[in-house]
């Protein structure tokens, strides 16, 4: 196991009684409503806590934060699940950059997966952005493409799992979407999640362009803003050696689960611990 510059190393383990969900699930709040209300949250002598902006990957959409919100918010925390259009991460991070813009005051993005890659573009120059929370994420150095970056290391085996669905791009050009297949997706994608939360999750999956996956990245937020790193041990998406490849490259503060890509829906509580860990070191 690799050492971790600049910041300790931890490892949950977990039985499997541990990825059972027990939240409900969230009221939906609109997106000016959300903002405006949370903001106002205090964090004791220190002011307002931070907001934390949560985008997802592939694969998924922004209920996939849902046990993880329920958290943050009994702790006092704001909080904003983006949308993320999984076109590309040049455009997904201008998508989100409005967003952040949008809401004032301290912030830390967290992003899963392929959401990685748009945090990393997105918090670029933001002397707002305080920290930066990966989950079973992409962490590209300029240069990169997360197609690369998983094709590092052996161990994925996303490419056998996929059902790709050509679509007609808005400009006219041809191109090429990708879902997982629905039968493939809990032993792929969420192992470690119960079986209806996962067909619920296979059904209602956001299928990402496959151009997203093969464009390069061009900013590498991590460079200069603290980063914390969840690293899944049972990822059949990324393989391990990849993620801690990253994370180390990165400087990140690491916690390894024992969990599936589907983290933030297996194991919340750790998510939440972690990006709350985040918050108090850099507020």
């Amino acid at each position: 196991m690799s050492n971790i510059k600049g910041a300790g190393k931890r490892k949950v383990v977990t039985s499997a009684a541990a990825a059972v969900l027990a939240g409900a699930a969230l009221a939906v709040y609109s997106l000016t409503g959300t903002a405006s209300a949370d903001t106002s949250a205090k964090g004791g002598k220190h002011g307002p806590r931070p907001t934390v902006v949560l985008e997802h990957g592939a694969f998924a959409d922004s209920s996939s934060w849902n046990d993880v919100i329920s958290r943050l918010r009994a702790d006092g925390y704001p909080v904003v699940a983006a949308a993320n259009p999984l076109r590309g991460p040049h455009d997904d991070a201008t998508s989100l950059r409005g967003l952040i813009d949008h809401i004032k005051g301290p912030k830390i993005l967290v992003g899963h997966s392929y959401g990685g890659s748009v945090i990393s573009e997105a918090a670029a120059d933001d002397p707002d952005v305080k920290a930066l929370v990966y989950v079973a994420a992409f962490l590209p150095a300029p240069g990169e493409t997360a197609l690369e970056l998983t094709n590092k290391f052996p161990g994925s085996t996303l490419p056998e799992a996929l059902d790709p669905v050509p679509v007609t791009n808005p400009d006219g050009t041809q191109g090429t979407d990708l879902y997982i297949k629905q039968d493939k997706f809990r032993h792929q994608f969420a192992a470690d999640v119960p079986r209806n939360q996962a067909a619920l999750a296979a059904a209602g999956q956001r299928p990402i362009a496959q151009a997203a996956l093969e464009e390069k990245a061009t900013k590498a937020a991590w460079k200069n803003i603290p980063s914390w790193d969840i690293v899944t041990t049972e990822d059949l998406n990324i393989p391990l050696a990849a993620q801690r490849f990253m994370a180390e490259r990165a400087g990140a503060h690491v916690t390894e689960v024992d969990a599936s890509h589907s983290v933030a829906v297996s194991h919340p509580g750790v998510v939440a611990r972690v990006i709350q860990e985040a918050a108090r070191v850099t507020g």
